[in-house]
């Protein structure tokens, strides 16, 4: 392996990318929750759920700021090591990312203002269709984004002109590929389920220490019928996805699957060792038949192996096979947990009076964020040796810089996200850790009502008009 200026690039983009993530994927559904929480409060007049709202609107606001930060390194990526990419691709899919600049960043920069410091400057309805909005804007933001990698990941709607560049010819088939739906799906239903995965942890981790608690209490239930339902939900969706690679990506799913040969009633490999060099499989723990059964619906489907394809065309296979498995292995972890917490639900008794639930729940807190990375580099890694799949190979996409100037940045964005990701996520559990707590009196009122005209200062909001103009 040489540490030419193609792999830097490729590990920093895939570095800084990992980090990215980890707050969007956990501020989409954490803007979500603060709406419902903000939600019930108004409905039902519970100040359990604005002590709740107010504590994790905390969490939101630190980690929607990293995730501002770090995507803005993305962006610059794009022109300091791909510029050949997007020189080529930018006609096509740089509308879509100016898109999710114009509609999910400018909703979400209008109304952040008003969620986070206008408690007390607005009514409640505004201040409810602000955190609203906000978590509109988050959703529409994955929208365009999981749009303009769906193309890369499947491009259609496009035509290559004379000099090299791409331009779009059917914004409709750009925007909405024949991955995209599942994909998107795909996305939001794995941030929903990581929010819910982190405000049950949190949860429990309060109980532990104190089992009556109530705020920490209805948290954990909410957080077990989310990821109760959206676990298994993620299940069926991941499948309709793989079915979609089959088609579109065949290359990919051999890889997924760590199939070699062509053939019928392929087996599905639990674990195994796949040698690329080779062309083979080293060691397998595998169950026959099943692998062309669960890819293809059926057990007799062909089901082409990397043999197929060109040496050149094949995806590093080792780690999209382990990385599928780490995905889907803590999938059913999950599935299982919110499983266990709807039965204790049901038996009355309740999750806050089983510690070695709370302590699973405790465990399992973070492996949302772990599922995301590893779909992430199934979906990034299994597309190589393309950035653009079967139009631009990624050898031909980086700019024509050296390996001295590409491991110069990449060592500071090392130094650079482990002074400050860090800071930032230890003061993070620290509140985390800290727990909802009721707050005073005068800060559990409504927000306040607009003021009367000709308010005064040190005039009471109430006095009439003739008192305030004396």
């Amino acid at each position: 392996m040489e540490f030419d200026a193609l792999l830097l690039s490729r590990l920093q983009f895939a570095f800084t990318i990992a980090f990215h993530i980890i707050f969007p994927s956990f501020t989409i559904g954490l803007a979500s929750y603060l709406a419902v929480l903000e939600g019930l409060w108004l409905t039902t007049k519970n100040e359990a759920f604005k002590t709740l709202y107010l504590f994790w609107i905390k969490i939101f606001a630190l980690s929607f700021g990293m995730g501002v930060v770090s995507g803005v390194v993305m962006s610059y990526q794009l022109g300091t090591n791909w510029s050949v990419f997007s020189a080529v691709a930018s006609p096509v899919i740089g509308p879509l990312l100016a898109f999710e600049v114009l509609t999910a960043f400018f909703l979400e920069a209008s109304f952040l203002g008003v969620m986070l410091f206008g408690w007390k400057k607005v009514g409640p309805g505004l201040h409810f269709a602000a955190t609203s909005l906000v978590a509109i804007g988050t959703i529409i933001s994955a929208f365009w984004i999981i749009s303009a990698n769906s193309w890369m990941q499947f491009p259609q709607g496009f035509e290559r002109l004379t000099d090299g560049t791409l331009r779009a010819t059917d914004y409709w088939q750009v925007v909405f590929t024949d991955t995209f739906p599942e994909r998107l799906a795909h996305m939001l239903l794995a941030a929903f389920l990581t929010t819910a995965l982190v405000v049950g942890g949190a949860s429990a981790w309060r109980l532990l220490k104190n089992r009556e608690d109530q705020e920490s209490c209805i948290a954990l239930k909410m957080a077990i019928g989310m990821f109760a339902i959206v676990a298994p939900l993620q299940l069926l969706v991941g499948d309709l996805s793989g079915k979609e690679v089959l088609e579109v990506q065949p290359a990919k799913l051999a890889a997924i699957e760590a199939f070699w040969e062509t053939r019928t009633e392929q087996p599905f490999h639990i674990a195994a060792w796949p040698d690329r060099a080779a062309e083979k499989n080293h060691w397998e723990i595998s169950i026959p038949k099943i692998g062309s059964w669960i890819t293809a619906g059926r057990s007799d489907a062909e089901i082409k192996g990397l043999k197929s394809f060109a040496p050149e065309d094949r995806p590093p296979v080792a780690i999209v096979f382990w990385a599928f498995r780490v995905m889907v292995g803590l999938g059913i972890a999950m599935i299982l947990l919110g499983l266990w917490g709807v039965w204790l639900i049901w038996r009355g008794g309740g999750p806050e009076k089983h510690p070695l639930f709370l302590k699973a729940a405790v465990a399992m807190s973070p492996t949302g964020f772990v599922a995301v990375i590893a779909g992430w580099i199934v979906a990034e890694v299994g597309r190589q040796p393309w950035v653009v799949t079967g139009v631009l190979r990624t050898r031909d996409a980086v700019s024509p810089v050296g390996a001295g100037e590409v491991s110069a940045s990449l060592l500071a964005f090392m130094v650079v996200y482990a002074i400050v990701f860090t800071v930032g996520a230890l003061y993070i559990l620290r509140l985390i850790a800290e727990g909802p707590r009721p707050t005073p009196a005068q800060d559990t009122e409504p927000p306040l009502k607009p003021r009367p005209p000709g308010y005064a200062l040190g005039a009471a909001p109430d006095a009439p008009d003739e008192e305030v103009r004396r």
